[in-house]
């Protein structure tokens, strides 16, 4: 078992890969993907049962990830190869020309650590459904967690994934939400409300925990809770409230930074601001 401040330098270095991939190409989504480097830490790097080599895209007796809201994918990209997928150095190649670090994840360059091409907003809680019950019907125990954008669930089709994972006990299946109350237009509230999420999850028979997913030590107990109540015919998803740019001070809170790179000085200011524990690529 990790300990916390291990992970929490993990996270450190991480969001220094992110600000130095985005820079690098100037272009990709440092926003998002600072706010959840805690999050990803926590999850490939205690939580999840997996095992990055060699690396088998049906994940049998492995638990399985999705990144649903796939523009996010710097944080994503760091955490796979700093958690042994493919090597460190890789990251350098990060939306370069014929890389296998596209902006949004992909499939058909063979990136270890990825089941599923993402970004088209809306889609991975199917595919995560569907993993989960492709999971039941080979006795495959493990489990299936995803990650979704508070943003993205104005997009209708996940609300009807939403429907039919709790009335068909879906129980190998946990779901995040990262609240961070901010998409590309500005804030949620302001674009389209999500108003009372956790009562209209729980309307459609979800269980409902919430997590501060800037707080390392609350993600661990957050996601251990929800393994350990899987497998009892309940569909549990997580709301987890974080900061965009969270660790930069400029980009916190501001939808501004969902898709813009920084420029020199402002790598320089970030970079400053984040402690280098695992060396860079």
């Amino acid at each position: 078992m990790a300990e916390t401040s291990e992970l929490k330098a993990i996270a450190s270095q991480v969001r220094r890969d992110i600000v130095r991939m985005v820079h690098s190409c100037q272009s990709g989504h440092p926003g998002g993907s600072l706010g959840c480097a805690d999050f990803f830490t926590a999850l490939y790097f205690e939580i999840l049962n997996h095992q990055p080599v060699p690396f088998e895209m049906d994940g049998k007796g492995q638990d399985i990830f999705f990144l649903s809201n796939g523009h996010i994918s710097p944080v994503f990209y760091s955490v796979l190869a700093r958690s042994g997928y493919f090597p460190v150095e890789e990251l350098a190649t990060f939306r370069k020309i014929n890389t296998r670090l596209q902006g949004h994840p992909t499939t058909h360059e063979g990136l270890p650590g990825v089941r599923v091409a993402s970004g088209s907003l809306g889609q991975g809680m199917s595919v995560a459904i569907g993993a989960a019950l492709a999971k039941k019907l080979n006795n495959d125990n493990s489990l299936v967690i995803s990650l979704h954008g508070d943003g993205e669930l104005q997009e209708g089709q996940n609300w009807e994934a939403l429907m039919f994972a709790p009335y068909n006990k879906v129980d190998n299946l946990i779901i995040t939400i990262d609240y961070n109350e901010q998409q590309i237009d500005g804030s949620t509230r302001d674009i389209l409300s999500l108003d009372n999420l956790q009562a209209k999850l729980e309307a459609f028979g979800w269980t409902v925990l919430h997590t501060d997913g800037n707080d390392m030590e609350q993600v661990l107990h957050t996601l251990r809770i929800a393994k350990n109540g899987a497998h009892n015919q309940n569909s549990q998803a997580i709301i987890m409230k974080t900061v965009m740019g969270k660790g930069v001070d400029f980009m916190e809170n501001d939808h501004k930074w969902h898709g813009v790179a920084p420029n020199d000085a402002q790598l320089q200011s970030a970079l400053s601001q984040l402690k280098e524990t695992l060396g860079d690529y």
